[in-house]
């Protein structure tokens, strides 16, 4: 129950700001048209789209398994798609989400393996806590530079995302690795665990307390972007960071508190999959991918979290419903990659024509004013 309040909390959020009235137009036109690709491109194949996309819809809706695995799915895009756009609001673009989610999730491992015997009321909350400060500590180092230095953060979050990656390879085959061959830690305790809410239907039902961590946290960043002021220095310095400067915001202050809530907020998504899904970190070798598609989540809802939570879900039933859709219909599960890619696309491609739009017709207006002065 808890869940459903939450998100329809953050709906009414969404039509009180009229996002869903001004904002979710974009979304769902390049939707439609990256559905249109998606239909193109299986015919190219041969397949039929119309089965596809029916399979598709009924492995991520179609029943209370498929809507557990869209919500599973959906619950860390949430996260790293706040993560991505509380940095966008401060004018930043911190590429670096991947690492600080890997780091996330090493930090909730480590503390749900050795912190073992504490009662849940604590060891839930410090485990959580552990991965929160993992990614906050992993995006301070990007932002610092940003904020003392002008080092671009993109340049230097590309930079830790393969440091993370190596690091923690290196302690799961190292110190960390739990009896065995395979490169994983020990198992978190229970009282680490998150609790999952529909096993009394289906033990195999994933859905878990992540998923009200991750509608919490696009309610909190809600009300500390737009209700603080905090939030509205953070906005101004993604706007305008010389006019902020010159209000006497303190710029560097707010970069670095928008990279690090930024890289907590990463953290958190990391160590909600290990705490509700994995119990322990698995080393792949490769980057998960959530931190990379939160970047799209992100794009997607516009930055504003209302907006997030609507494209996670969405990135999440295309990804929970392309199994099925390969089994029943022969259409290869990547499809869905690809028409996550052309959703991405049209929504950068009318961000980027408005922008052009607006810069002709301030050029003209200041072509008209040159004439009349000259006139």
């Amino acid at each position: 129950m808890l869940p459903f309040i939450t998100f329809g909390a953050i709906v009414v959020i969404a039509v009180r700001e009229g996002y869903l009235k001004s904002q979710i137009g974009t979304p769902l036109l390049a939707l439609t048209f990256a559905l249109i690709v998606g239909v193109i491109t299986i015919l190219w194949a041969e397949k039929n789209p119309f089965k596809a996309y029916g399979a598709l819809l009924a492995g991520s809706l179609g029943s209370l398994q498929g809507i557990s695995e869209t919500l599973v799915t959906a619950t860390p895009l949430i996260l790293t798609g706040l993560a991505i756009a509380f940095a966008f609001r401060c004018g930043m673009f911190n590429i670096g989400a991947e690492g600080q989610f890997i780091m996330g999730q090493m930090g909730a491992a480590w503390a749900g393996f050795t912190f073992k015997g504490l009662p849940m009321i604590l060891h839930l909350p410090l485990t959580l806590l552990c991965g929160t400060m993992g990614g906050a500590l992993w995006a301070s180092v990007p932002g610092f530079l940003k904020a003392k230095r002008g080092v671009h953060e993109v340049i230097n979050s590309i930079m830790m995302n393969y440091i993370a990656l190596y690091l923690t390879h290196n302690l799961v085959t190292g110190v960390l690795m739990a009896p065995g061959q395979i490169p994983v830690t020990p198992a978190i305790a229970d009282s680490a665990k998150l609790f999952r809410f529909l096993t009394f239907i289906n033990p195999t039902f994933r859905v878990n307390l992540g998923l009200v961590v991750a509608l919490l946290a696009a309610w909190l960043v809600y009300l500390l972007l737009w209700k603080t002021t905090t939030g509205y220095e953070i906005r101004a310095v993604g706007i305008n960071p010389h006019a902020s400067r010159y209000a006497g915001i303190n710029v560097s202050k707010s970069i670095m508190l928008a990279m690090v809530i930024s890289g907590a907020l990463a953290g958190t998504s990391g160590a909600v999959h290990v705490m509700g899904i994995q119990h322990k970190f698995v080393d792949v070798f490769s980057f998960i991918g959530y931190g990379f598609d939160g970047m799209a989540v992100a794009l997607l809802g516009n930055n504003h979290p209302a907006g997030v939570v609507i494209g996670a879900l969405l990135f999440g039933a295309l990804s929970a419903g392309s199994s099925r859709m390969q089994l029943v219909a022969g259409v290869p599960k990547h499809i869905v990659t690809i028409i996550q890619a052309f959703i991405v696309f049209f929504v950068a491609a009318e961000l980027i024509i408005k922008k052009l739009i607006a810069r002709r017709e301030t050029k003209s207006e200041f072509t008209e004013a040159e004439k009349e002065v000259a006139g």
